[in-house]
Parts: structure tokens; C-alpha cells; sequence
């Protein structure tokens, strides 16, 4: 059955090239604080697994630069042949993460502004699916809202879904998929208002 997040797909699809544009003109100040602390409790030269790459800017420089490896996934073919242009070297790829099963571990995984396009009952699923993709005691940092509610937006014309989870939910769903909390910000007025979380996998 489709849901608002496959709408999602489909935006970004049609969009990529103004989406790319925005992207890396509009990067919220906090953004490059919260990947430093992410890549900070990485193990060096580590493989990091971003979901929902999008173009690959701004953060891709931003884990390059320290010395990690990033593997991309975006459900958007434009985006990721954005990113295979760019970087080249790097490991990129077209799939849902709804689906998602690489048969490996990784370092870290990002999921910067895109969980938040899944229905709240995707955000559910989507946390034994990370576990999954973490080598023990590697880092998982993410961005949600505060309270589950569903709320469309509007860019460039194109109803942009969003859904949320609540806060205790979110904690009982790391808990119970072995990650502890490492640190959690409620609404960071420095990353345009999302809340972010950081978590390491036991």
C-alpha cells in the first residue's frame, strides 16, 4: 500500500537539482557541530552509512575531511548521480531504507533530516534496521520532532510530509534495539528547529 513517504520519493525526484541548490546554500549553523560530535566518537577511518544522502552536500565534505569512507543510500537516482559525480571514490546507492538490508556493518550511521519523511510506523521498523547496520559501540545520529503528529509543509510548490514519533517512544525504541543515549536536544533552535538525537549501539 503507498504511503505519504513513497510522495515523499517522488518529490524528490522531480526536484533534485533545486533541492541540491537549497541544500547547500541554507545549512543551519548547528548542523556541522552535531556531525563533528558524530564523526568524534567514530572509530577512526571508520565506514559511515548516511541514509538519506540526498546530494551528498554539505556532509559528505564533512566526514571526508576527518578520514572516514561514507557509503551513501537515497531513494532518489538524480541525487545520487549528483553524488557519484562529486565523490566519485565513495560507495553510493539507490534504495529505500524502509528495505534496507546491505549485510554489513558500519562505523556510524546518519540519518540527518530523513527519517522524518516516514510515517510514524516506519520510524518504528526503521530502528531494528539500523541496529542491524552498526558495529557494536558505533554511533547513530538522527533527527525527529517532539511529539507524534503529522505536519505537511510547503517548498518550491511541493507538499513536503513530515511525521514524528514522541519523545518517549523514541527512547523506549533505542532502548529496546541496544542503543544508549548519548546525547538529546529538544527542538536545537541551532538546526532550524529539530530535535536531534545521538546514540551509540551497545
Amino acid at each position: 500500500m503507498r504511503t505519504p513517504s513513497d510522495d515523499i520519493i517522488d518529490v524528490y525526484e522531480r526536484n533534485a537539482a533545486a533541492w541540491d541548490q537549497d541544500r547547500q546554500y541554507r545549512r543551519p549553523d548547528g548542523e556541522a557541530r552535531w556531525i563533528e560530535r558524530f564523526v568524534g566518537v567514530a572509530d577512526p577511518g571508520s565506514e559511515l552509512l548516511d541514509l538519506g544522502c540526498g546530494s551528498g552536500e554539505p556532509i559528505t565534505p564533512d566526514l571526508l575531511r576527518v578520514g572516514h569512507a561514507v557509503v551513501g543510500v537515497d531513494s532518489s537516482r538524480s541525487l545520487i548521480a549528483l553524488c557519484r559525480q562529486r565523490f566519485p571514490e565513495q560507495e553510493w546507492i539507490v534504495a529505500d531504507m524502509r528495505r534496507l538490508d546491505l549485510g554489513r556493518r558500519f562505523g556510524g550511521v546518519l540519518a540527518w533530516h530523513s527519517l522524518f519523511h516516514l510515517t510514524a510506523e516506519e520510524q518504528e521498523q526503521m530502528f531494528p534496521i539500523l541496529a542491524r547496520h552498526l558495529l557494536p559501540g558505533a554511533p547513530l545520529l538522527f533527527t525527529s520532532g517532539t511529539r507524534r503528529d503529522v505536519t505537511v509543509g510547503s517548498w518550491r510548490g511541493e507538499r513536503l510530509y513530515h511525521a514524528s514519533l514522541d519523545t518517549d517512544e523514541y527512547e523506549t525504541l533505542l532502548e529496546t534495539n541496544g542503543f544508549s543515549i548519548t546525547d538529546h536536544k529538544a527542538d536545537d533552535v541551532s538546526c532550524g528547529g529539530a530535535t536531534v538525537w545521538l546514540a551509540r549501539r551497545a
